[in-house]
């Protein structure tokens, strides 16, 4: 659709949209002359303080807010220390503590309830109730069963002190 140019006393056709705000959302509608002579005058900074241009720069540049700036800057920092730091073996997880070896007893005390090393406590609380069940001397009926019983009794206590339960 083609309307009149919106510039006062014009009666060409108004081809051109200029922007009435900063926003963008409505427009002048001026044909070739009066859209550049608008243009021209025009300013999308006006009426804003330097804080504010500054702010709005930011987040169209970076898509961060002004007052987020701190952080940010904190972050890059961060991550520029880490890299420095793992790049000459100067970091600090180089100082933590190694992993924590396994004793055999403790493997053993898995290998009972048939579970990895890497088995959660409440994995091994559920093996020990079922195999408990199974294997309890008052229920199973044999003399193996005692010994058997017994074993995983031993093995959940040990895995007990493991997990600090």
């Amino acid at each position: 659709m083609i309307t009149k140019c919106d510039h006062p006393g014009c009666t060409k056709a108004g081809t051109c949209r200029a922007p009435k705000t900063r926003d963008l959302k409505e427009y002048w509608w001026f044909c070739k002359e009066h859209a550049a002579e608008y243009n021209k005058n025009w300013n999308y900074y006006a009426d804003m303080t330097p804080d504010e241009i500054d702010a709005e720069w930011e987040r169209e540049t970076f898509g961060i807010a002004d007052k987020d700036k701190e952080k940010v800057n904190k972050d890059e920092a961060d991550y520029v220390n880490f890299i420095n730091d793992f790049l000459t073996g100067r970091g600090t997880f180089d100082k933590m503590p190694a992993k924590k070896t396994v004793s055999s007893q403790i493997t053993s005390a898995f290998a009972v309830f048939g579970l990895p090393i890497t088995a959660s406590w409440r994995e091994v609380g559920s093996k020990y109730r079922a195999l408990a069940k199974k294997y309890h001397p008052d229920t199973a009926g044999h003399k193996s069963s005692t010994d058997e019983f017994t074993r995983i009794n031993s093995a959940y206590e040990t895995l007990k002190k493991y997990f600090q339960k």
